[in-house]
């Protein structure tokens, strides 16, 4: 019971970010998993591994209730979606089986590096100016390989990535952020599904894992993240967004940075 508090509270603080800042979760998941299971002793060798795999499980959850919202409002490109998603598909099962053969020092450097990046571009507000026109089929769907491949690879939804590349591309934001989260249902649910293949058996793995995707955080997560993103999306209206990003973004910054020294 402890266990699944500690989870439900981490579910809080990432839906709160999803819904008053639009940040995907796995932003805030991912990292305060790694020290969750570190805390708890879990092998090093697949904790890091375990809190992407459960990260992308729980995007499953919350993607389908916004997914929902914005195709009600006819914001989602699914034309695009249906372009980009082989190259999803294909980029998500490739950004696992790397995950899962990286040491997970290794990893979590790499992960330490992208959260600060991410961290970067949302307190300077950096976004690539519409410069150019959608690329065709094949284009498209090379993109969704790269955009499904570091989003399984870093265990988020691909919002921060799918949204800069659409914006530059000349698609409207509105547009950009619904396809966004289109586009994370998919990588999530081929995520679940090939971190538990690729972890299937491991050694080290806790009670309550499958392959890695750890259940009980999955079901304390999900219990919490998805009722507090709807919750505080009407903060946004009320709140200083700019200053609450920022303030975010020095957070993220202090994680990330703690998780490169750590690995270095």
């Amino acid at each position: 019971m402890v266990t699944l508090l500690l989870y439900a509270l981490v579910g809080v603080g990432a839906g709160i970010c999803a819904g008053l800042l639009g940040i995907g979760g796995g932003l805030v998941v991912v990292p305060a998993l790694v020290f969750s299971f570190t805390l708890a002793g879990y092998d090093p060798a697949v904790l890091t591994q375990l809190a992407i795999g459960t990260s992308l499980t729980t995007i499953i959850f919350t993607s389908t209730s916004s997914i929902w919202a914005h195709h009600r409002m006819g914001n989602v490109r699914w034309d695009l979606f249906r372009r980009m998603l082989p190259g999803i598909a294909l980029g998500a099962w490739a950004g696992v089986y790397a995950a899962g053969h990286l040491e997970g020092a290794v990893l979590q450097l790499a992960f330490g590096v992208f959260v600060v990046l991410a961290a970067l571009q949302m307190a300077l507000a950096l976004r690539p100016p519409p410069q150019r026109q959608l690329p065709g089929r094949v284009g498209t769907a090379a993109a969704g390989s790269v955009i499904g491949g570091a989003s399984s690879l870093f265990g988020i939804g691909g919002g921060t990535l799918t949204v800069p590349w659409l914006s530059w591309c000349n698609v409207p934001i509105l547009g950009a952020v619904a396809t966004a989260s289109a586009c994370g249902l998919p990588t999530a649910l081929i995520g679940m599904v090939a971190n538990i293949h690729v972890g299937w058996g491991r050694a080290g793995l806790p009670p309550g894992a499958t392959g890695f995707v750890y259940w009980p955080a999955v079901l304390g997560l999900a219990a919490t993240s998805t009722v507090f993103a709807r919750f505080s999306a009407g903060w946004a209206r009320r709140l200083p967004a700019l200053q609450l990003r920022r303030i975010f973004a020095l957070v993220m910054m202090v994680v990330g940075l703690q998780l490169v020294w750590r690995n270095l």
